[in-house]
């Protein structure tokens, strides 16, 4: 007879999560509507509003950045790319292979404050940064009423 701990709320989690993985991207439950049926996975993606600037950073193990394409248009920031496999590690009568590989696609709306004729990426180290500079506003000017 084998022994084992019981946590009830570990199978809660796990359905939460399938059902995030599950219903929520089938139906664009992502507010940035990145799950396209050509992604193979999906990059994990941290936004930060500055004063001055957008920040976006994206972690690309794995990813030269040479072969990451990110375009803007119609106020959408589109990153694309590619993760090849690497060589996977096999024992006996199974394979184990947790990171993922293939391609990628995200998207995201900008805000009209957003500068896309500044827009800058480098990519160091397997992360991603954008910065998307933020248009400089225009000084509210007083103006004289003359008599």
């Amino acid at each position: 007879m084998t022994l084992s701990s019981y946590e009830p709320w570990n199978l809660l989690e796990r359905v939460q999560q399938q059902l995030n993985r599950g219903y929520l991207d089938q139906n664009n439950g992502d507010s940035d509507y990145s799950n396209v049926v050509t992604s193979h996975w999906r990059p994990a993606v941290d936004i930060k509003e500055e004063q001055n600037r957008f920040l976006i950073t994206a972690d690309l193990p794995g990813v030269d950045p040479k072969d990451i394409d990110i375009t803007m248009e119609d106020g959408i920031l589109s990153i694309k790319g590619e993760r090849t496999s690497e060589n996977k590690q096999e024992n006996e009568a199974y394979t184990r292979v947790e990171r993922m590989s293939g391609t990628f696609y995200r998207r995201f709306s900008l805000p009209d404050t957003a500068d896309a004729d500044r827009i800058e990426a480098t990519g160091k180290d397997g992360v991603l940064t954008i910065v998307l500079p933020k248009h400089e506003k225009v000084q509210p000017r007083r103006i004289e009423v003359k008599s």
